[in-house]
């Protein structure tokens, strides 16, 4: 791996383990939260700002002329080309609830392109890291997704956006994904679910409403664990519909879902 590669990817590896270690210790049980008639969203929104602070702070000490964009604070402006996205709670509501698929998400950008990725899954103890063209990994395990899956067989992990009015449309969609896949999945993290697609833990994940910040470092994770990462209709992820799943599998859910018009609201 080249020298630049590695340094993004230890740096943003540290600071994703000490915004994980922080949030662990300072969570507080929802017990505790109804107790103090705190409401259990602001708890969670003071934790996600901390974190997102914490790192910060951090990337700037290290690199102070780098861009930064992160969910809660926007977009920090620098000159050096290099540009950090941040989610600093991916999965609020698991995280809220003590549930265990929440993560601390941080990618590296160098002139538009994503070249290191870092999900720290908190509560699970596990860190997936990826830079680009150096392949996956969880530990020191090299991850590799699963390959020449038939759709009737896969596992596919999908999520829900807030509205009600989405909501209903993704219904109406998962109505008619669920009879020709295996299972349905719902994590509630956009970062959990990708590293999973890349551990082989789920075939494929689908959802819209997703944000570059939810998909950034773990979409690098699952691309380089030789999944394919998209939108519908040759478009590169966005916020209308993220799809990802093995060679062929991929191409497969695509035609499933292109028909049934995933990206609607109404």
């Amino acid at each position: 791996m080249t020298d630049f590669r590695t340094d993004f990817l230890k740096l943003a590896e540290d600071i994703a383990r000490e915004a994980g270690a922080m949030l662990l210790a300072e969570r507080p049980a929802m017990s505790a939260v109804v107790e103090t008639k705190s409401s259990p969203t602001d708890v969670v929104t003071a934790l996600d700002k901390a974190s997102e602070e914490l790192i910060r702070a951090r990337i700037l000490a290290a690199r102070p002329d780098d861009m930064i964009l992160g969910e809660e604070g926007g977009a920090t402006p620098g000159s050096s080309g290099v540009r950090w996205v941040v989610d600093p709670i991916d999965g609020t509501v698991n995280f809220l609830y003590g549930l265990a698929d929440w993560a601390v998400s941080i990618a590296v950008e160098v002139d538009g392109e994503i070249v290191a990725g870092v999900v720290n899954v908190v509560p699970r103890g596990e860190v997936f890291t990826a830079a680009l063209g150096e392949g996956a990994w969880l530990g020191g395990s090299r991850l590799a997704c699963n390959r020449d899956v038939p759709l009737s067989r896969a596992l596919v992990a999908t999520g829900f956006g807030y509205s009600p009015e989405r909501r209903a449309v993704q219904g109406e969609v998962l109505a008619a994904v669920l009879p020709r896949v295996r299972d349905i999945r719902r994590g509630g993290s956009c970062a959990t679910d990708l590293c999973s697609v890349a551990a082989g833990r789920v075939d494929a994940y689908y959802e819209r409403g997703v944000n570059y910040w939810d998909w950034a470092a773990a979409g690098l994770v699952a691309a380089e664990s030789g999944a394919r990462i998209g939108g519908l209709r040759g478009k590169a992820p966005n916020t209308e519909l993220t799809l990802c799943a093995g060679p062929g599998l991929f191409e497969d859910l695509h035609g499933l879902l292109a028909p049934l018009d995933p990206e609607r609201d109404a």
